[in-house]
């Protein structure tokens, strides 16, 4: 893309973080770690007083009568150990208590819980009550993820029950008055769209784990979608799956693993709400250290690749992406330079899959998200390399490398977009196929032509926008369909990507429109989902059903690769992303999509990030920017059909103002940039 732009350096003032947190009231994490439920969903049989057991009942027990039921609503997806009380008992015989829940309403049984397993669901967990006195689960039996828990008495008799509660165990190293405590807010004129930010930086709370609770996946190996299964399989939650206090798992009820390619897109959604850092490095260094000799870095951590043994290309690549993301967003030199050498490792294995092409030719059917048809010249693996590649670059100039390795990287990275702008271009369908393998396929992915404009892949703008076009014109009612998921997907976790494609593209509009009926109208608000995280995957049809699992209940509903708008809208709605480390350089490039305003913030270890941006008929008004003292940045705006007027004022008491003209243009003409903003309060101006 062509750019114009012009250099202003200038003092600012530094900025000084306070405690308040804007828009808190959007903020799903509770502010206790001791829950109740908020209501009650459904009653089963002879039951008093079933109000009793929620956060508004009285203090008077509630009584079950023989084979009754009560299901609790929390409002919310939450995770943790429950407790209960038990008063007076009446009755000949043993009586039980049993509990078990379920994030999605769907899944509400009297056999027990939603499951974990890749056939049947879950068992409840059964008390003999032998006595009144207090019960609790133990710490194995926490459970990661649930909105409704039913509470059973399937024996003649009654029970009494009281003070039914459950310990909230999300985000395990936070001190109970600091679950709320975010670093990071967003705000804009459409209460959906900020919903689904904060729906999303929930989602990575409840996927924030207690290392030595990790591993839902107990039956690997033992029960698959072929097993047939009668009765209610046992879980629990115990396998240490990281050094530290907290780790950023792939999904709150499953997998409880670490996946590198999940936090591609958690990880920066962690960043821009809790930037909670030594979570993330705790979930690296718990990859970093399955690397082997060759270079190769796991497909997930421990102990998933000790059950099933298999590598995949695109989630190495993914573990180097996040290593980079890492020190963008803290800046911490020592931990590039530690493991400098394992990354430089992991770059030049992937670099031996390249061909006589000038691409990288995959084995047929290696893992990645659960596609189908990973192989050979894929334009989605490809694109990740080339991305890679040029992350690896900057990086290597942050380390002063300038290894005959690392110094071929540029060249590599720029025969991989040569080659796959030749090779995997389709006119007819303005869309890259997934590989080039005779016959030609018809499939045309959504994960690489998402990717190949995200990675900057696609040879021109024209081509991003063509791309956009084509992705857009697939849309059901939904969501985006990924045709390479196996049947009729939907992957929150690729359109993640394909979102920021959108905003890349210059189609902000189209980004904000997919966050609003994907995410808002189906993922948080349709009935059958949590009201508060976001789901793994699901049908193009709107059921629930994800086509790389045979067994429904399975389902994550609070899975951190499906939190994308919440940085997208950040970093590209906002266009507020730091560009260096820590933010000793950052950018300023707002997109509004539609939107009338739009305000967003973050800390870093330098100080507080802050944007808000205004405009009014399709066009950029106003920006309002707050960033800390000795760092410098860049200020763009879109070009409009209009020649624009843009003036900027220092807010810092300085006798500073410029102005300068800007030529019309289009999407595809890139953006007006200013060059060299040094840190502090700045008011941008346009006038049309």
């Amino acid at each position: 893309m062509i750019f114009s732009y012009f250099s202003v350096s200038l003092l600012g003032l530094c900025v000084v973080s306070t405690k308040a947190i804007p828009y808190e009231e959007y903020i799903l994490a509770p502010n206790s770690r001791t829950l109740s439920p908020v209501s009650v969903y459904n009653i089963n049989g002879s039951v008093t007083n079933a109000e009793a057991l929620t956060a508004t009942g009285s203090s008077n027990p509630a009584t079950f009568g023989p084979s009754s039921a009560i299901t609790y609503d929390f409002g919310k997806n939450i995770a943790g150990i429950v407790s209960f009380n038990v008063g007076t008992i009446d009755g000949d015989g043993d009586q039980f208590i049993g509990i078990s829940f379920t994030e999605s309403s769907l899944w509400i049984s009297d056999k027990g819980c939603d499951a974990t397993a890749d056939g049947g669901i879950d068992e409840a967990l059964w008390y003999l009550v032998a006595s009144g006195g207090f019960y609790q689960a133990e710490k194995k039996q926490q459970r990661g993820g649930f909105r409704y828990l039913n509470v059973y008495h399937n024996t003649t008799g009654s029970v009494e029950v009281s003070n039914l509660t459950i310990q909230y165990t999300a985000l395990p190293h936070k001190a109970e008055n600091e679950l709320r405590a975010y670093t990071g807010y967003f705000h804009c004129n459409d209460d959906q769209v900020n919903r689904v930010w904060y729906a999303g930086a929930y989602t990575n709370d409840m996927c924030t784990i207690d290392p030595t609770t990790g591993d839902s996946l107990v039956h690997l190996g033992e029960i698959t979608s072929n097993s047939t299964i009668t009765e209610p399989v046992t879980w629990w939650n115990n396998y240490t799956i990281a050094n530290g206090t907290s780790v950023l798992t792939d999904g709150a009820k499953r997998d409880r693993l670490v996946w590198p390619g999940d936090i591609a897109i958690s990880g920066p959604s962690v960043f821009v709400s809790t930037n909670d850092m030594p979570t993330i490095k705790n979930s690296l260094d718990s990859l970093l250290v399955l690397q082997n000799s060759s270079g190769a870095l796991p497909y997930a951590g421990i102990p998933f690749t000790t059950v099933i043994s298999t590598w995949s290309f695109t989630y190495h690549l993914h573990s180097l992406i996040d290593i980079h993301d890492y020190y963008l967003f803290t800046g911490d030199e020592e931990y590039l330079k530690e493991h400098w050498g394992q990354f430089t490792l992991g770059m030049n294995f992937s670099l031996s899959f390249i061909d006589e092409t000038k691409m990288a030719n995959l084995p047929a059917n290696n893992p990645d998200w659960l596609r189908v048809g990973m192989g050979g010249h894929n334009i989605e693996a490809n694109s990740i390399l080339y991305y890679t590649l040029n992350l690896g670059t900057k990086l290597a100039k942050v380390l002063k490398d300038s290894s005959p390795a690392t110094s071929k990287w540029p060249e590599y990275a720029a025969d991989i977009k040569s080659a796959a702008n030749v090779a995997l271009w389709d006119n007819t369908t303005n869309l890259f196929r997934d590989n080039d393998t005779l016959p030609l396929t018809t499939l045309y992915p959504q994960d690489g032509n998402a990717w190949a404009i995200f990675s900057d892949l696609v040879s021109t703008p024209a081509r991003a926008l063509q791309i956009s076009d084509s992705l857009s014109a697939r849309w059901g009612k939904y969501g985006a369909p990924a045709p390479e998921g196996g049947g009729n997907v939907v992957s929150p976790f690729v359109t993640s990507f394909e979102i920021q494609a959108h905003y890349m593209a210059g189609r902000a509009d189209r980004a904000v429109e997919l966050i609003k009926f994907m995410w808002g109208d189906f993922m948080l608000d349709d009935p059958r989902m949590t009201n508060s995280t976001f789901i793994e995957g699901y049908s193009t049809d709107g059921t629930l059903h994800y086509a790389p699992y045979s067994n429904d209940p399975r389902v994550s509903h609070a899975h951190g690769w499906s939190t994308g708008p919440t940085s997208a809208l950040t970093f590209h709605g906002a266009g507020l992303r730091v560009t260096e480390a820590a933010g000793k350089s950052w950018s300023v490039a707002p997109n509004l999509g539609g939107l009338t305003d739009i305000e967003a913030g973050f800390e870093t270890d330098l100080g507080s990030f802050a944007v808000k941006a205004t405009g009014s008929s399709g066009r950029l008004d106003s920006i309002e920017i707050t960033t800390p003292k000795g760092t410098t940045g860049s200020i763009s705006v879109p070009y409009t059909n209009q020649t624009a007027t843009i003036s900027l004022q220092s807010r810092d008491g300085e006798e500073v103002a410029m102005t300068r003209q800007i030529a019309a243009g289009n999407e595809t003409s890139g953006r007006y940039v200013v060059e060299n903003v040094e840190g502090g309060n700045w008011t941008v101006t346009l006038c049309y």
